[in-house]
């Protein structure tokens, strides 16, 4: 009897120990995770559109010599800022001095012949009115002044492409601006036939940024503002993004929008012209154009609230205290922290606001801090 007993309680000791360790066990799996939850809302934001630019001086002239030779002479330095007609560069003049000589030499010799031929005709006018000589003689003496005269005028005007020669020995500045590279130094033989510039004169007082935008884009600008003309006096300043990343101090304003559409990208091209007071902005360099449009409500969350599964953004939602995927089609907001959320939210939405990797579908949540 007494075995019997024993072995009765220690068979009840050991029921009692199972359910009190599966009732613990029970608990912990019963434990439901807390999360802090936001409520989605909507707010007045500014969202902006960047896109690619080049910029140019207001004027790149490329310099061509207009005549052969060697450079005798660099009057400015690369970066140099020079004015309309400044000098760059002189040719050897040698050989053009003497053209000049030789053309003033000859027009001397033609007015010298010239005025030979019209004393010839006026004593043959004479002896013709006095009838000494026939009409022929005198029509004769007409045609050898008429010859020396345009004699004169061929001399003169090889007189006047000598002296254009030896100024074009002074390779001159069309514009103001600033100087670009000088690839030709002295003694370098240079001429028009170039496929290299002399040099290139930037004129960067004001700059230049071509970018472009889809056919699309334009019409919704156009809804907005008007015509292309409309648009160009409506449209807000524009911001330049330079390539570091930061943003160029001054503003910018559209000037011009092209007419023609690139058929192989389907793009307009745009143009916004941009001071520049202190050549911070250099011909050639690339950037950003940053349009902003006017503000509007819309939803706007955190970033960290989403996580990102094979290209989608996934928030999850809390519905009757379990988690629901919410996949949504959003833009950055220009601070890089938060989304602009197009689809897939509404306002009023409890959204979960941390340690969205760890959700799953369907998973039991308790909100931990509801705050708006």
């Amino acid at each position: 009897m007494n075995k019997r007993f024993i072995i009765i309680n220690f068979a009840a000791f050991a029921v009692m120990l199972f359910l009190s360790t599966g009732c613990k066990q029970d608990g912990k799996q019963d434990a439901v995770p807390s999360y802090r939850v936001i409520t989605v809302s909507s707010m007045p934001v500014e969202i902006s559109e960047s896109y690619s630019a080049t910029i140019r001086g207001r004027q790149d002239v490329d310099i061509m010599p207009q005549i052969s030779g060697r450079i005798t002479r660099l009057c400015v330095k690369e970066g140099t800022r020079v004015t309309t007609g400044q000098v760059l560069a002189v040719i050897d003049q040698t050989p053009y001095l003497a053209a000049l000589r030789t053309a003033l030499a000859n027009v001397s010799a033609a007015r010298a012949k010239a005025e030979t031929a019209r004393i010839e005709l006026q004593g043959k006018q004479a002896l013709f009115d006095e009838k000494v000589i026939s009409e022929y003689d005198l029509s004769l003496a007409r045609n050898q002044l008429a010859v020396a005269l345009a004699e004169l005028q061929q001399a003169e005007a090889q007189e006047a492409d000598a002296r254009n020669n030896l100024s074009y020995t002074e390779i001159k500045s069309p514009s103001n601006g600033v100087v670009g590279t000088l690839p030709y130094r002295i003694g370098a033989l240079v001429s028009p036939n170039m496929e290299q510039p002399f040099t290139v004169v930037s004129d960067n007082a004001e700059m230049y940024a071509y970018f472009s935008v889809s056919e699309n884009m334009l019409r919704h600008l156009s809804t907005r503002y008007g015509s292309i003309d409309s648009l160009i006096a409506k449209m807000p300043e524009v911001s330049l993004q330079l390539n570091d990343g930061s943003l160029y101090k001054a503003k910018g304003r559209i000037e011009t929008v092209s007419g023609v559409v690139d058929p192989a990208t389907g793009a307009v091209q745009i143009k916004a012209l941009f001071p520049n007071p202190e050549r911070e902005l250099l011909s050639g360099s690339i950037g950003n154009i940053v349009l902003r449009n006017p503000q509007t409500d819309a939803i706007t969350i955190p970033m960290t609230a989403t996580v990102e599964l094979q290209d989608k953004i996934i928030a999850y939602r809390l519905k009757n205290g379990r988690a629901e995927a919410a996949y949504l089609t959003v833009d950055r907001l220009n601070d890089g922290n938060r989304f602009i959320v197009k689809e897939g939210l509404s306002v009023g939405d409890t959204l979960i606001a941390e340690g969205v990797g760890l959700v799953r579908e369907g998973m039991s949540i308790t909100p931990k801090d509801e705050t708006k």
